[in-house]
């Protein structure tokens, strides 16, 4: 019987040896559970060929094989985000190997807080060490961008700003907070934005108690619902708030922290803006046209020349100066050569249609009501005047980018979204045909998408900003100057593209 206890005394040990055993065997499992995309480095020539291979790698250095578990389930998930953007390695400095590869570069992560250290290499050569928040979210945007700058919750002076990251946490604080609400909403990349957020700080810190300042990263597709919902047309935005409800935007973007706070005391809505004159009403020598009008007016003037234009153009307000003074020049003497005119074509859409005019200003030369010449290079006073003193066929024009044979998809605010919803990776460069840096960047642009043609996941594509409605596709996509290049995954927006612009 005692022999029987004994062994049953054994048995219980053993079941809870191998319970023990399992258990241990589980956390160790768990602990080196690291993402195949975590190179898992030892060997000093294997690290110097990652460094030679790779322009951006952030190192994870660890005392011992599991120091680092915290970092590297975090990093797991950060590589699977930044996978072809940036490298994340581990090396252990417990096991013989790694002891001398950290003996090498000189790491010794033993006397770091959490027994573990972070350092980034670029382009071959250490860089930095990571200094930011071990957080998912802050770890990405720096291996998106090693060199930019923090994230605006990562700056200590914005501590009473309220950090909003999802439409959820939005919603909930505008149920759950009594105190009125004014949201910044926000794009990382957009200049205004980051001009106006010391200022926004500096005010969230002053009515600290009293109000809640809130800031917000809406350039996300994500997003789309809520910009629509709240009139959000460009960046930034402001919305204030009270009791969850909306009731005001606030449009002063040159406000100080003074301001703000002053507005928020006695918040009212926007001045209406003293909208602009129309061109057409102003004093001018030009003749207006309209779909009405268009042809007896070429009938009654035998030589015209007409000036296709959109009030938001730019280049179109440059020009309608040089214009009205030409026409007031011309205009004078008795023997004039011939009559300007012009059309607003995002009104009068008939005529423009009917001529096909896809970009402004279109320059237009009409003799004896018969359309004669489609003129490019008149901009100024004194060329349009030489011209109307002695008509000239204008030099034949340069084939466009969208005319040439290349790999590059052209694509315009019909099929834009569409056609980058198929594409794992698309680099879009949205430019302007006059533009010299464009013309530049063509060459290597077009050479890039040469070398991917036959890759169905990538695609390059171009957009024509000056092109009917792509002028709006390019606002809403963050376009601030030309060329601008967009990173997108799957029709998303990930980041632009600030490296140089040469064929690589």
């Amino acid at each position: 019987m005692a022999s029987w206890n004994r062994y049953g005394s054994r048995m219980r040990e053993a079941k809870m040896l191998t319970l023990v055993l399992l258990v241990w065997l589980l956390s160790v499992l768990e602990a080196v559970k690291v993402s195949p995309l975590i190179e898992k480095v030892s060997d000093h020539k294997d690290f110097k060929k990652l460094l030679r291979t790779r322009t951006n790698v952030l190192v994870l250095y660890t005392e011992t094989a599991t120091s680092g578990d915290s970092h590297l389930k975090l990093l797991s998930d950060v590589a699977q985000t930044v996978k072809g953007q940036g490298t994340i390695a581990w090396v252990n400095c417990g096991d013989s190997e790694g002891r001398k590869l950290c003996k090498k570069v000189k790491v010794d992560p033993s006397s770091k807080r959490g027994r573990a250290e972070l350092l980034h290499y670029k382009d071959g050569t250490f860089h930095t060490e990571y200094s930011r928040p071990a957080t998912f979210k802050s770890m990405v945007a720096f291996l998106k961008d090693p060199s930019g700058p923090p994230l605006w919750e990562e700056n200590p002076e914005a501590k009473d700003v309220v950090h909003i990251e999802t439409e959820k946490d939005f919603r909930k604080l505008l149920k759950k907070e009594e105190r009125p609400v004014l949201m910044m909403f926000y794009a990382p990349w957009c200049g205004v934005c980051k001009r106006m957020q010391p200022i926004f700080q500096q005010a969230a810190t002053e009515t600290k108690g009293k109000y809640v300042l809130a800031g917000m990263n809406v350039h996300p597709a994500e997003f789309d619902g809520l910009k629509q919902e709240y009139s959000v047309k460009g960046y930034p935005t402001f919305c204030y708030f009270e009791k969850g409800k909306f009731l005001h935007h606030y449009e002063n973007y040159g406000a100080t922290a003074k301001d703000i706070a002053d507005w928020l005391k006695n918040p009212q809505p926007p001045q209406p803006k003293t909208p602009e004159v129309p061109w057409s009403e102003t004093d001018s020598a030009v003749f207006h046209l309209s779909d009405e009008s268009f042809d007896s007016f070429l009938e009654e003037h035998p030589a015209a020349l007409v000036m296709f234009y959109a009030p938001w153009c730019g280049h179109c307000k440059k020009m309608k100066p040089e214009y009205d003074e030409a026409a007031e020049i011309l205009n004078k003497g008795a023997d004039s050569p011939g009559v300007l005119a012009a059309m607003d074509a995002t009104v009068h859409k008939a005529v423009s249609d009917r001529f096909k005019i896809s970009g402004f200003p279109t320059v237009k030369y009409f003799e004896k009501g018969e359309e004669k010449y489609t003129l490019p290079q008149l901009r100024n006073k004194d060329k349009i005047i030489e011209f109307m003193h002695n008509p000239q066929a204008p030099p034949p024009p340069e084939q466009s980018w969208e005319e040439k044979p290349s790999s590059v998809s052209h694509l315009g605010s019909e099929d834009f979204r569409e056609a980058l919803k198929k594409k794992k990776h698309a680099l879009v460069m949205f430019y302007a045909p006059w533009c010299p840096h464009c013309k530049n960047a063509v060459p290597h642009f077009t050479t890039a998408a040469e070398l991917f043609k036959e890759d169905r996941k990538i695609v390059y594509a171009a957009v024509d900003c000056t092109k009917g409605q792509n002028h709006e596709l390019c606002k809403q996509e963050g376009v601030e100057g030309y060329p601008t290049f967009n990173y997108y995954n799957y029709g998303k927006f990930v980041e632009k593209y600030n490296g140089d612009r040469g064929m690589s």
